[in-house]
């Protein structure tokens, strides 16, 4: 049997869920990626092996349900275990509600909570047979704030604490902790490209007066899954600089 502990990146390709991987990949751990965006999961997965870490990519989205089982099955019959689940994928679709339609609440809904509902469902029955299963949520500041212009976004994020806290309480039985993190605004190429103006009016919003970084979000989700918060569960852990306490 494998010895080294398997982690399940949703949204692996880029951003936050590769910071997350390549923290895990530093700290011994073998990474498997999940992502929509075929050719950016090939960049990463590149990236990984040209440093030395083992790395499984898989192309598929979280919402097709087949395809995760598919997926789940292949990786514990490759490493024989599965020890850890990050649920990031996720994407926006924002409108303010009069303007938003159907179809945009839909699918925001689908991958962001549901296919993290679909990913749990589908892996904690490997989960459940590692000493200690880890499941990590990514979910946002603003699912416990509410921002304008995001409805269905916020729902989304604000869904997946509800998951999270209901799924640390049924797997906690079979030693399987369940826990989220929420990141404030993050430093990425979205705020780059943000006016000065906008940017003062974020940062006075944030107490200790900057932004994120990925660094942050991926060393929370380290400490989470890692045997230090084994006593730890239905935790959410906010990264966001003050802005909501």
């Amino acid at each position: 049997m494998n010895d080294k502990r398997v982690a399940v990146i949703t949204g692996g390709g880029g951003g936050i869920g590769k910071r997350i991987a390549e923290v895990l990949a530093i700290n011994g751990i073998i990474i498997s990626l999940i992502d929509a965006d075929e050719g950016l999961l090939e960049n990463t997965r590149k990236e990984f092996e040209d440093s030395g870490f083992e790395v499984r990519t898989l192309a598929s989205s979280v919402t097709d349900e087949e395809a995760m089982e598919g997926i789940a099955k292949e990786i514990f019959g490759e490493y024989d275990r599965v020890d850890i689940l990050i649920n990031n994928a996720g994407i926006t679709k924002d409108g303010l509600l009069l303007r938003m339609k159907k179809e945009s609440w839909d699918a925001v809904l689908s991958v962001n909570l549901t296919g993290a509902f679909i990913c749990s469902r589908v892996f904690s029955r490997f989960l459940m047979k590692s000493p200690a299963g880890r499941i990590v949520n990514i979910s946002s500041v603003v699912g416990q704030m509410g921002n304008a212009g995001q409805a269905n976004y916020c729902a989304s994020k604000a869904g997946i604490i509800g998951l999270t806290k209901s799924l640390a309480r049924e797997l906690a039985g079979k030693k399987v902790t369940v826990n989220a993190v929420a990141p404030g605004f993050i430093q990425t190429r979205m705020t780059d490209v943000l006016s000065e103006k906008v940017r003062e009016q974020m940062m006075g919003m944030i107490p200790l007066g900057s932004f994120g970084t990925v660094d942050d979000i991926a060393h929370a989700v380290n400490f989470l899954v890692s045997e230090e918060s084994g006593y730890i569960t239905g935790h959410v852990l906010n990264v966001n600089g003050g802005m909501y306490m």
